[in-house]
């Protein structure tokens, strides 16, 4: 279970982020490096550094740009040895995304629709659909282009499953341990929920990161993850 869960360091401090993950110590092996860490902590340098030290490094930038500068940009991340990296799930992103991971253990990931939005929110965006809708099309679309994952809500897991089939990644945020608020997301599920409904990897930040003591608050999600139980209808 430990290398299913991946800890979000959103945090601004290179000193803070290397303060989480002492304090997580062997409980956690696998770190998310977004927008906040990637540019207000020295990410790229810190993610090389957790590499280096044995740690399994997702780089979640969302990569969308002009074929060639995607290819090229996913290219330099697979040099660093990184486990995951994000693009947006657009067919010709994904697919440029696709070559320049090649030769290299990169899992590319396409992400479909934010746990942050709902079928409203995709509407204000501009497209003719739900949210639902919207992700199974990019799941569809993911597949096709020969990528390693996608990102997706958790609510979304069990029908992304049946579109991608058996060896795709499905990295789901939004997860929220038992009793725990929502925060930010509308479209949560507990771990276990969302390992029941078909997640591969699942991504925590705040009920860790926050907590009073960090590798209790993991070890109390990876029981729930190993509970595996009952996906929400």
């Amino acid at each position: 279970m430990a290398g299913q869960l991946i800890v979000g360091l959103d945090v601004s401090s290179r000193a803070r982020a290397e303060e989480i993950v002492a304090a997580l110590g062997d409980t956690v092996e696998y770190y998310k490096i977004g927008y906040q860490c990637f540019y207000g902590a020295d990410g790229f340098a810190l993610g090389k550094a957790l590499i280096a030290a044995g740690k399994k490094v997702f780089f979640d930038l969302k990569l969308l740009d002009i074929d060639n500068t995607v290819e090229k940009g996913v290219a330099a991340i697979a040099e660093t040895g990184a486990a995951m990296l994000t693009v947006h799930a657009y067919p010709k992103a994904m697919q440029a995304a696709r070559r320049g991971a090649e030769g290299s253990t990169l899992t590319v990931l396409g992400v479909t629709v934010l746990t942050s939005m709902d079928d409203q929110d995709v509407r204000d965006a501009g497209y003719a659909r739900d949210a639902a809708g919207l992700v199974a099309l990019r799941a569809q679309q993911a597949r096709d282009s020969g990528i390693g994952g996608i990102v997706a809500s958790p609510h979304e897991a069990e029908m992304v499953r049946t579109i991608v089939g058996p060896k795709m990644a499905i990295v789901t945020p939004g997860i929220r341990p038992s009793g725990s608020a929502a925060g930010d997301q509308k479209r949560i599920m507990t771990p276990a929920q969302a390992l029941a409904a078909g997640a591969s990897h699942l991504v925590v930040a705040r009920p860790i990161i926050e907590a009073p003591d960090p590798a209790a608050a993991a070890r109390a999600i990876l029981a729930e993850m190993a509970s595996k139980g009952t996906r929400l209808a």
